[in-house]
């Protein structure tokens, strides 16, 4: 066990828990690292070596001299210039505590029931995870905060808390496909940008889900989605690639009964802060 500066401790997953993880995620094969933040987990997959990890052309050109294996996020930030903007989805607890200090944060929330579905897709897709099992096992998992970047409640609740920082903005996705616009002024009074209204109807014309999709090889590096090693190209033909649906309350016609009730009962104990979902 490892402490870290953040107060997680971090543990080699070992022994029958391993091997019942490993029977669903096929793709930790390199093994996995929990971090335990106040008694509850988050599992991140071990480094690959360097030969095995595909890296981008953007990573090569803004750090030619860099080894991946130091951190290609941290290093590709590291390189850009000031003011720069940075996405991740790592919660609050992993940051510096001055963080909001020092930056503005947006932090959008979703739904869980549809949340877990889109993850789903996301560890089928993704041979780095290669998901298995079914749904009703997956949703277990994650009811269990046995996924990475978990416990989603947790995530959520951190964020939620620091809400009153003034150099915070959290946004529900539902809002932003329910009504981009009004959401738009919302963060253009946060950023202090001072858009026109055309300009923001241009904004929401730019990263409209159609518009992202359509542009999805300018975004994410094409040979990647080709290469048979890193997507799985069934779940990719069949359900769709990095930009899925980009729907809300698609949870209504995938979920059971069951699993909604299991759910539900999920969101009322673990979400118990303050926060509701649409």
């Amino acid at each position: 066990m490892t402490a870290l500066a953040s107060g997680h401790k971090a543990t080699v997953l070992e022994g029958n828990e391993w091997a019942k993880l490993i029977e669903n995620f096929t793709g930790f094969k390199n093994g996995l690292v929990r971090l335990s933040p106040g008694g509850a987990d988050m599992f991140h997959s071990e480094d690959e070596s360097e030969s095995e990890r595909p890296v981008s052309e953007s990573f090569k050109k803004l750090c030619p001299n860099a080894d991946p294996r130091d951190g290609v996020n941290l290093q590709l930030a590291q390189s850009l210039p000031d003011p720069r903007t940075l996405k991740t989805h790592l919660p609050f607890s992993l940051f510096a505590p001055s963080l909001l200090e020092k930056a503005k944060v947006v932090y959008v929330a979703r739904n869980p029931k549809d949340a877990v579905l889109s993850y789903l897709h996301h560890h089928r897709l993704f041979r780095q995870l290669s998901f298995l099992g079914s749904l009703e096992t997956f949703v277990e998992y994650f009811l269990e905060d046995n996924l990475l970047y978990g416990p989603y409640w947790l995530h959520l609740k951190e964020a939620w808390e620091r809400r009153p920082h003034p150099n915070l903005h959290f946004v529900f996705y539902e809002d932003l496909k329910a009504d981009i616009m009004g959401e738009l002024k919302r963060l253009d009074a946060f950023l202090g940008t001072g858009l026109s209204h055309d300009q923001l109807a241009n904004v929401a014309k730019y990263t409209s889900f159609g518009e992202m999709k359509a542009r999805n090889n300018l975004l994410i590096n094409k040979d990647i989605f080709k290469n048979a090693e890193i997507i799985d190209q069934e779940v990719l033909q069949k359900d769709g690639g990095f930009f899925r649906q980009g729907k809300s309350g698609d949870w209504k016609t995938k979920l059971t009964p069951d699993l909604i009730e299991k759910l539900d009962d999920w969101i009322s104990e673990k979400c118990d802060f303050g926060i509701s979902f649409k």
